[in-house]
């Protein structure tokens, strides 16, 4: 097994975060903070977005997705306000600033996505995206497994220690 799965998705996705962001705006965004704009221009225009969205779609942790927001709406690219069914949610609402982007954005991911698909056979596309969402799968089920087994540790040591204060 001299070819690694890993390996490969991962160069894969460093190129391509390169190549759709190469020359585009906005400078004053990572590279992480611009596909969530992405993922928040091209959502916002047919449903509601909140926080918990872009963790899902991002797989990233609650943190994350919040320091990433909260650059993005100092930077002046979204706003966030109460949801009108739960104060606690709130809704994430693109900036004019960052919809004037949105034409700019969708040619940068046509481009990229026509030089992907070059010369790949669209039965071949079929079998990549199928094994892909196998291995999102297989890695989701472990991460679900792994923070399960991290809460019960905690929670074990949680109640070792009160025993102990307790004795």
């Amino acid at each position: 097994m001299a070819d690694h799965a890993g390996k490969w998705i991962n160069r894969v996705s460093h190129q391509l975060k390169r190549q759709i962001f190469w020359d585009e705006k906005p400078e004053d965004l990572t590279i992480l903070q611009k596909s969530i704009l992405h993922f928040i221009l091209f959502e916002t225009m047919h449903r509601d977005l909140y926080q918990k969205d872009l963790e899902k779609e991002f797989k990233v942790r609650r943190s994350t997705a919040s320091e990433n927001l909260r650059m993005l709406e100092s930077k002046g690219y979204v706003r966030r306000e109460c949801a009108r069914q739960d104060a606690r949610l709130k809704r994430i609402i693109p900036t004019r600033k960052a919809v004037l982007l949105r034409d700019e954005l969708l040619s940068a991911i046509e481009r990229t996505e026509g030089r992907i698909r070059e010369g790949v056979e669209e039965e071949d596309l079929e079998v990549f995206f199928k094994v892909l969402k196998h291995i999102s799968s297989n890695l989701s089920a472990w991460e679900k497994e792994n923070v399960r087994t991290e809460r019960m540790e905690e929670k074990n040591e949680s109640e070792v220690a009160s025993v102990s204060q307790g004795i």
